[in-house]
């Protein structure tokens, strides 16, 4: 996975696999069948680890604001971690290669159109229970704050420290009440 997540899908050659999970190429392929396959578990693994905390912000009993700002900083303080690799993996794991990378592309895509799909059902949740009013742009807002976790995701990768990062994740919230009103 961390092969994988600092390297991309496109940089990243067989031979560093099987030395990172000390196997050899036929092993690799006797286990996972193919690069591609090897990629989607170690994608599902990030999801499941790495990642899980920032998209369960969404799921608990916070306001949608609360679980909204929880989730930039969960998402800001693990796209700067010491011990792994900088950005998220799902941010970052495939956007460049060639036709060969197309299906690793679009898996990300995949990954990151469910993250959008997550936050606009939070914010439908905060509609629900009367903290947001009916008739916001859920789409615009889900994709603004999926905009931000992507931005974080350069920033990091750049070289930005999770300070900075936290701080990116305050400002996108001071925005809050100008997204989720229905006047202007």
């Amino acid at each position: 996975m961390d092969v994988f997540w600092a390297r991309g899908y496109a940089g990243t050659s067989i031979s560093e696999l099987t030395e990172a999970m000390g196997i050899n190429s036929p092993s690799l392929y006797a286990a996972f069948g193919s690069k591609e396959e090897l990629f989607r578990e170690a994608v599902a693994l990030y999801v499941a680890t790495d990642d899980a905390c920032t998209m369960q912000m969404l799921e608990g009993d916070l306001t949608t604001r609360d679980s909204i700002a929880a989730m930039l900083a969960a998402s800001a303080r693990s796209c700067a971690r010491p011990d792994k690799p900088t950005g998220c993996f799902v941010m970052l794991g495939a956007t460049n290669g060639g036709p060969d990378t197309d299906a690793a592309q679009q898996f990300l895509c995949d990954q990151r159109k469910d993250m959008a799909r997550r936050i606009r059902a939070r914010l439908q949740r905060g509609v629900a229970d009367g903290e947001l009013p009916p008739g916001l742009d859920l789409d615009r807002i889900a994709a603004y704050f999926g905009t931000i976790i992507k931005g974080m995701s350069i920033e990091a990768r750049d070289g930005a420290d999770g300070e900075t990062l936290l701080s990116v994740a305050h400002s996108a919230m001071r925005g809050w009440d100008a997204l989720t009103s229905t006047q202007g």
